[in-house]
C-alpha cells in the first residue's frame, strides 16, 4: 500500500498532487488540468506550486522520486487543507467525494492532536515555573534555616567558654582562722 504524506512548507501543512490524484484514482497530469481550469478556486493560501529549493527539500524527505519516465517538467502543485476541501468542488466523482471525507477527518485529527499536545505543552510551562518558585521558595528557607543554624552555633560558643580560674578574693574572710 502507499503511503500518503502531510508536509509542512511555508509553514503550513499539505499535501502533494501526485498523492492526491493517485487517492482520487485520476492520473496527476489529468489532476493538475482539472485545478488549473478552475485556478480561480486556488487562492495561494489554498494551493501553490513549490520552488526548485522546496522541491529538492521533498526529494530528500522523501528519499525516492516518484517522477516515473523522466520526471515532471514542472514542480509539485500542493494544496492545504482549504485546497483540499475546494478539490471537492472540482473532482465531482464519488471516490473524490469518499476521499475528500477522508483526508478532512484527517486534517481535522491532526488539527485536535495539535490543539492537545499544545494544551500538554502550556501544562507543563505551568508547572516548570511553580517548581522553579518552589525551588527558589526552598533556597531561601534554606538560607534562614542556617541563619538559624549560625547563631545556635554563636550561643553555643558563648556558654562553652571554659569557666574562669580560681582566684584569691579580695575582701574580709570569715570564719577559719589559719
Amino acid at each position: 500500500m502507499e503511503s500518503f504524506g502531510i508536509y509542512v512548507f511555508r509553514d503550513q501543512k499539505v499535501m502533494l498532487d501526485s498523492d492526491l490524484a493517485e487517492l482520487y484514482g485520476v492520473e496527476t497530469k489529468v489532476f493538475k488540468q482539472a485545478v488549473r481550469r478552475n485556478i480561480e478556486r486556488f487562492p495561494p493560501d489554498f494551493m501553490f506550486e513549490l520552488d526548485e529549493s522546496e522541491f529538492n527539500s521533498l526529494r530528500s524527505q522523501i528519499v525516492t522520486s516518484k517522477n516515473g519516465r523522466g520526471g515532471s517538467r514542472y514542480f509539485p502543485m500542493v494544496f492545504t487543507e482549504q485546497g483540499v476541501s475546494m478539490l471537492s468542488s472540482v473532482l465531482k466523482s464519488k471516490q473524490a467525494i469518499q476521499i475528500n471525507i477522508q483526508i478532512m477527518r484527517i486534517f481535522t485529527k491532526m488539527r485536535q492532536f495539535l490543539n492537545d499536545t499544545t494544551q500538554i505543552h502550556l501544562e507543563l510551562a505551568d508547572m516548570r515555573l511553580a517548581m522553579e518558585k518552589l525551588s527558589k521558595k526552598q533556597d531561601s528557607q534554606g538560607k534562614n534555616i542556617d541563619l538559624v543554624f549560625e547563631y545556635i552555633d554563636r550561643l553555643e560558643n558563648k556558654l562553652d567558654k571554659p569557666p574562669l580560674p580560681e582566684r584569691d578574693k579580695i575582701g574580709y574572710k570569715v570564719g577559719k582562722e589559719g
